[in-house]
């Protein structure tokens, strides 16, 4: 089968990459052409363009390269009519995704599946009607989605099972961890305005904790190291780069920007603070009233469905985040949070998620054919 694949960032190059060996596994004949990265490309098959061509964030941003972008969908959209695909995989990044989605539907007979839903639960509700019309299988990764899509929209989707779950647990078989060791992970983000907003304020708060724990902040992909430094300066925390698993194995507590890395941390049992600062409080009061669907930010307390995890935005200040810490670092309150990450890892359960949705992309083509 010739399966054609589009993702817009490096979560999505992992995740694409993880889907593409499962798929080798299943069907020896696979061909792959795809907007992608590294990871992808090192499975093998024609890469296109690599998603840093697309990946841009923001409104300025995207206008700037605006031109760019119009071209490279324009593109995308006569490279998979040209190769013919059996079918049409699209990975997250649904600004980009969804256009192709729509022109591939109304222009074509190939079948489109989406692998990793849209979070439309959270922001934009109103591309359920485009899903519905353009997408013929959606798998999630999120249980919780399966209720928002299939009792409110009346859509059916698949939960295949969490791919960070997949990949915490193989990391966890293939480098075993005895013990806990006195560190405080900084995880503050993957981007430069994320780590800029929120590393200081992290640094800050766990002074008083400098000699009796070691402190040691998670640098992202893809940032240089001197762009933490200009942070760090006077503070004695260290800094490690594509170590984060090997971080979290080891760490005491840790305080983390939301995002996957609040489902790693609990999946490795390391006890949290989420701390994101939001440059104008009052405006997520109103984006929360007006807009947002969910009431937490954090993929622990939307799985658990309740506050595992303390997530500090309107709140967020050094006093707070500080505090916060203090409670988790011993006592009861670090008990139920790790009582509730229990709740999080059986709701998610220890499906194979590349696998399951291989299998059944597989099954859905070969009835078509």
């Amino acid at each position: 089968m010739k399966y054609y694949l589009i993702v817009g960032e490096a979560s999505g190059d992992l995740h694409a990459s993880h889907l593409m060996r499962a798929l080798k596994d299943i069907d020896a004949e696979a061909e792959f052409r795809f907007f992608g990265g590294g990871l992808m490309t090192a499975v093998g098959g024609t890469r296109v363009r690599h998603y840093k061509e697309l990946a841009y964030m923001g409104f300025i941003p995207v206008l700037m390269h605006l031109r760019t972008i119009l071209r490279n969908m324009k593109m995308c959209k006569q490279d998979v009519v040209d190769w013919q695909p059996d079918c049409l995989i699209l990975v997250d990044y649904p600004g980009f995704n969804l256009k192709i989605a729509e022109f591939v539907k109304s222009h074509t007979n190939i079948p489109v599946y989406y692998y990793i839903s849209p979070k439309i639960w959270a922001w934009k509700e109103y591309r359920i009607k485009n899903i519905k019309r353009d997408v013929d299988q959606l798998f999630s990764i999120l249980p919780f989605e399966v209720d928002f899509f299939e009792k409110k929209h009346h859509y059916p989707i698949h939960y295949v099972g969490n791919p960070t779950a997949d990949e915490v647990r193989a990391f966890l078989q293939s480098s075993p961890v005895a013990n806990k060791e006195p560190i405080i992970a900084l995880l503050a983000g993957s981007r430069k305005q994320e780590i800029k907003d929120n590393l200081p304020a992290m640094l800050q708060a766990v002074k008083p904790y400098e000699n009796n724990y070691q402190i040691v902040v998670a640098g992202a992909p893809g940032i240089e190291p001197s762009y933490y430094q200009q942070f760090m300066q006077g503070s004695q925390a260290d800094i490690v780069f594509g170590q984060t698993y090997a971080l979290l194995a080891k760490s005491h507590a840790a305080l983390v920007t939301s995002g996957t890395a609040t489902l790693e941390t609990c999946l490795f049992g390391v006890p949290q603070v989420v701390c994101y600062k939001i440059p104008l409080p009052a405006v997520l009061g109103f984006l929360r009233r007006h807009f947002l669907k969910v009431k937490y930010v954090s993929l622990v307390n939307l799985v658990a469905g309740r506050e595992v995890v303390k997530e500090l935005l309107e709140d967020f200040s050094v006093a707070n985040i500080r505090s916060e810490l203090q409670k988790i670092l011993s006592g009861p309150d670090r008990d139920r949070m790790l009582q509730g990450y229990q709740e999080v890892k059986q709701a998610l359960g220890d499906e194979k998620a590349p696998e399951n949705a291989a299998r059944l992309i597989l099954d859905t083509l070969s009835m078509k054919h």
